[in-house]
């Protein structure tokens, strides 16, 4: 018979095993998650820079590297009053520089030519002025007609490799850039002006030599400074947003906490975000307060937020899209006050199916068809919002919000139609 001694010290000894490599694993585990969570923060901040940066980069990408993109971006500027006023000014300026005005007295009868002369003495500044009026108001109806859009459409697919040379370094075209400078050739304005002087009777304006003279797109000083840049970000183009959302991905999958870190993370890819947004903003004003005098601002100010159009749909879409995927996280997660929000919908769709069952609507065999398989419809109306997100054409924040809404009602019908198919000794 064994002593109960040697068997009660077996026990004691296989006890303190155990606790031993209890406490050696809890020694252990703290610090395998403190090198996922390092991991996890690494991986998230970078992403986090790279996104505004994959922002601009799909930028760069799409309007400086596509013409018919660029085009179809700046056409809208034809039609822009600031723009056809500093266009028009620009027109009018060009051609009072080349008009002769006592070349006007040529019209007259010799015998009152000396006369003219002196009023023309006596009024020159006044008839100066009543000149350039009407010069201007020629060329303010040849800024606003229909002409004047095909002009700049086409010579803003000319300049456009321009632009890209300008921003980038790369790409080629006729227009010369000057001092970090890309213009807009008005000579064609000018010669629809010069025509319209003379069929109201100015025939001195036809005597006026071919003018060019030209319309600022972009001008500063620092593009040559960071052309570099614009053209690392125009080859990465789509990647770059990409390897951006990877990284954030792979640091929410490598966190033990995954559910907190993807919350914390998409708020922070927002918040990332809309700082190019401010960024934005803020060089707008430094750009036009360094432009010349001789640059209308106005008109400067169109053009870059026509140019720039994009890139703030792109942060307020990404911002949008952040703070969705936030609110998702939160909302299937197990806090107390998530649950709240989820029983009180549960229970809002509960009562309308319970009305529409004592109204004698019935889902028949849908109902637990529905319920079976209610998991994989959610993952699939899940994947149909991404989907149609990655394929929308330029989504916007409100096209991030219909979606989300979009697939908020779907899941809601899949939570009405769901119903388990009642036992047959159940009560009707």
């Amino acid at each position: 018979m064994p002593d109960s001694g040697d068997s009660a010290d077996a026990e004691l000894e296989t006890l303190r095993a155990r606790i031993a490599a209890l406490e050696e694993e809890r020694t252990r585990r703290p610090s395998h998650h403190r090198v996922r969570s390092i991991v996890a923060v690494v991986l998230i901040v970078l992403g986090c820079v790279l996104a505004p940066l994959g922002v601009v980069a799909a930028w760069t990408s799409s309007i400086v590297g596509d013409t018919g993109r660029y085009v179809d971006t700046v056409r809208p500027l034809a039609s822009d009053k600031d723009v056809q006023n500093a266009a028009a000014t620009r027109v009018t300026n060009a051609v009072m520089e080349r008009l002769d005005l006592t070349a006007l007295l040529q019209d007259a009868a010799p015998a009152q030519r000396p006369l003219l002369e002196k009023a023309l003495g006596r009024l020159g500044p006044s008839l100066e002025s009543a000149v350039r009026s009407f010069v201007h108001d020629k060329a303010q109806a040849v800024v606003a007609s229909d002409a004047f859009e095909k002009i700049w459409t086409d010579a803003n697919r000319r300049i456009h490799g321009a632009v890209e040379k300008a921003l980038t370094g790369s790409g080629g075209g006729a227009v010369k850039i000057e001092n970090d400078t890309v213009t807009v050739d008005l000579a064609p304005v000018v010669d629809q002006v010069k025509q319209r002087l003379v069929d109201s009777g100015m025939t001195v304006a036809g005597k006026i030599p071919e003018i060019h003279t030209d319309f600022t797109v972009v001008r500063s000083e620092d593009i040559g400074k960071v052309k570099t840049y614009f053209r690392l970000l125009q080859l990465a183009g789509f990647w770059l947003p990409v390897i951006a959302v990877l990284l954030v991905a792979a640091g929410v999958l490598v966190s033990a906490h995954r559910r907190r870190v993807l919350i914390v993370a998409a708020l922070c890819f927002a918040f990332a975000t809309l700082l190019l947004g401010v960024a934005l903003t803020v060089f707008r004003v430094v750009y036009l307060d360094a432009l010349p005098a001789g640059v209308s601002q106005p008109a400067a100010g169109s053009v870059y937020d026509t140019l720039t159009r994009f890139l703030r749909t792109s942060v307020r879409s990404v911002v949008a899209l952040g703070v969705v995927i936030a609110v998702a996280a939160w909302l299937t997660g197990p806090g107390r006050h998530a649950a709240l929000v989820r029983r009180l919908w549960h229970s809002g769709i509960g009562a309308v199916r319970g009305t529409a069952d004592h109204a004698g609507l019935r889902t028949g065999p849908v109902g637990p068809f529905v319920d079976r398989y209610r998991t994989w419809l959610t993952w699939i109306l899940a994947a149909g919002a991404v989907l149609a997100f990655l394929l929308w054409p330029y989504p916007t924040g409100w096209v991030v919000v219909g979606l989300a809404l979009a697939l908020l009602f779907a899941l809601g019908i899949v939570d009405f139609l769901a119903t388990r198919p009642r036992r047959k000794d159940s009560p009707v």
